[in-house]
Parts: C-alpha cells; sequence; structure tokens
C-alpha cells in the first residue's frame, strides 16, 4: 500500500484529530453506499480504511514513523549493517543484530561473514509472532491485529434507532449485519468487535417525516377534521410500535397536546417514553359554499374572538 500519509493528504506532522476528520471526510465521499458500482470509489475506500488503520492509531502510526512496521503494518526486519539505523554492526554497545566478536557477551549463537554480525535470537524475536519452533529467542506469539479495524460512519432509519434494528455494511470488500439497540442517537458509536473485527461505527439518524424525538419521548403532528375536533372522534394514530387508537375528547383544538403512555422508547432498565400527540384541525383541500354558509350561520349567532387573548 502506499505511504498511509499520502493516501489521506496529510501531512506526517497533522494532530490526530485532523486525521481523524479527514478520514471521515474520505470515507463518506468514497463510500460504496453512496457510490453504488463505481469500482474505483470501492478500491479508494479500501486503501483509506487500510491508511487510517495505520495512523489512525496512535500506537500503530508511533510504530509506522519509527520504521518499525510498513503500510501494509507489517514489521520490518533490519539487517543491522553498518552505518544502518541500529548504528555499527559489531561494535560494542551497538545495537542491531549482535553476536559473535564485538557481540553481546555470553552463549548468543552467531557469525561474523562477510563483515556482518549476524545473530539468529534476534532474527527470530524480529519476526511478529517469535519463532514457533521454541528455544532460544523464542517468545509468546502475540495476539494477531484484527485484519477489519479502524471507524466507519454509518446512517440509520429514525424507526430503527428507536426501536432497534439491524443493519449490513460492507468494509474492506467484507459484510458484516451491526446489531442497532433501540434508542440510539445520532453521535453515538456501536463497538462491532470479533476476533479479527474491532469497527468502532460513528451513527447517524435519519429525520422522520412523521416522528420527532425528545429524549425517550416521540412527538407526532396528528391532522384532524372540524367534526372530529368538535363532536370528539376514535382515530386511528401511528406510533413507532404500529397503530394504535386515540380518544379525542369533544371540543379539542390546534395544539391539543394528548399522551400515549409507553408508546415511545423503550430501552432495557429504563422507563419507557411517551408518544405525544399534537392535534392539527384540518380543514378540507376545496373548501365549498355549503361548509362556508354552514359555518357562517353558525357564527352570526355564536360570535367569538379568537384572538383576544393577544391583547390582554
Amino acid at each position: 500500500m502506499r505511504n498511509p500519509y499520502e493516501v489521506l493528504g496529510i501531512p506526517r506532522t497533522a494532530p490526530q484529530a485532523d486525521i481523524k476528520r479527514k478520514y471521515r471526510t474520505l470515507a463518506k465521499e468514497n463510500h460504496p453506499d453512496r457510490r453504488p458500482g463505481d469500482k474505483a470509489a470501492a478500491d479508494r475506500f479500501k486503501e483509506i480504511n487500510a491508511a487510517y488503520d495505520i495512523v489512525g492509531d496512535e500506537k500503530k502510526r508511533a510504530r509506522f514513523d519509527k520504521g518499525e512496521i510498513d503500510a501494509d503494518g507489517r514489521e520490518r526486519v533490519h539487517a543491522g549493517f553498518g552505518g544502518g539505523p541500529w548504528g555499527n554492526a559489531g561494535a560494542p554497545g551497538a545495537g542491531g543484530f549482535r553476536g559473535g566478536p564485538g557481540g553481546r557477551a555470553g552463549d548468543q549463537r552467531g557469525f561474523d561473514e562477510f563483515g556482518m554480525n549476524f545473530n539468529f535470537d534476534d532474527l527470530f524475536s524480529a519476526f511478529r509472532g517469535g519463532f514457533t519452533g521454541g528455544g532460544a529467542g523464542a517468545g509468546p506469539r502475540p495476539q494477531a491485529e484484527p485484519s477489519t479495524a479502524g471507524e466507519f460512519e454509518m446512517e440509520v432509519d429514525f424507526l430503527d434507532a428507536a426501536v432497534g434494528g439491524t443493519k449490513r455494511i460492507t468494509v474492506d470488500g467484507r459484510s458484516f449485519d451491526v446489531s442497532i439497540p433501540a434508542g440510539i442517537e445520532s453521535g453515538q458509536t456501536i463497538r462491532l468487535r470479533d476476533k479479527d473485527v474491532d469497527l468502532r461505527i460513528l451513527v447517524t439518524v435519519r429525520a422522520d417525516g412523521t416522528f420527532q424525538r425528545k429524549g425517550d419521548d416521540i412527538g407526532i403532528d396528528l391532522p384532524v377534521t372540524l367534526l372530529e375536533a368538535v363532536k370528539g372522534a376514535k382515530v386511528e394514530v401511528p406510533t413507532i410500535h404500529g397503530t394504535v387508537t386515540l380518544n379525542i375528547p369533544a371540543g379539542s383544538n390546534t395544539g391539543t397536546n394528548l399522551r400515549l403512555k409507553g408508546q415511545g422508547i423503550r430501552r432495557k432498565g429504563k422507563p419507557e417514553g411517551n408518544q405525544m400527540v399534537r392535534l392539527l384541525v384540518t380543514l378540507p383541500d376545496a373548501v365549498d359554499s355549503d361548509l362556508e354558509k354552514a359555518l357562517g350561520d353558525w357564527e352570526k349567532r355564536h360570535p367569538y374572538d379568537p384572538r383576544k387573548r393577544l391583547r390582554s
């Protein structure tokens, strides 16, 4: 892979916060959900995630900057030649692969040939996981790094965020089913972790045309007819959990708020939210002469001023 700094278009001196922001911008622009069927974007998306896996992790970034791992996260083995990154081979106290004349004291196994000091113990330990065959220089194999890791942004439908659900995402060419906990909000994260997966998924909840949310309560504006508002009625109302029947009291007006108990967000170990219903008295799309005459006759007999409170 190319240098991760070049992939993300950031300088080596960039702070972690800038790296994170640049990654999110690039990942969003090239996400397969936004650009379906675009192979170049899909390849770019994989490259961006792989680069962020290196420089988005402070420990990995430090090791990459020191030359201990390459752009793919693989361990680098240095041969300890004179003038190399570990000093002069064979010099007393010098770093690098030591052994034989001028190397470490003791029973280290090594040889000096063609001007190179070389020590097998250091060689084996330089490889990730050590030398599995045992013996001097062998060590416990460290736990493997996840093959799919990093941060990911995911948009979630309002109802899935409210009641919970599952969404399939694709990262680095692999598909995962993400469990969405009931009640999750924009800005919160879901951790997807398995033996070879470690993803932090930042959630954005899409707005809904019917429902609004405030804490664990759900709000909805419910249009009602003139007759329903005047006489009262039983009407069907959508909730995030399904349709329920609501009693509208006689004489209701626009702005009247009614409560459906327990029909809001339901989260384990927490009190259930409610659904608040605000009534909107709504005229028909076409008002004909019959309606005008009926209302005019009634108002002549029962005049009233709906705006008197504005002057009080």
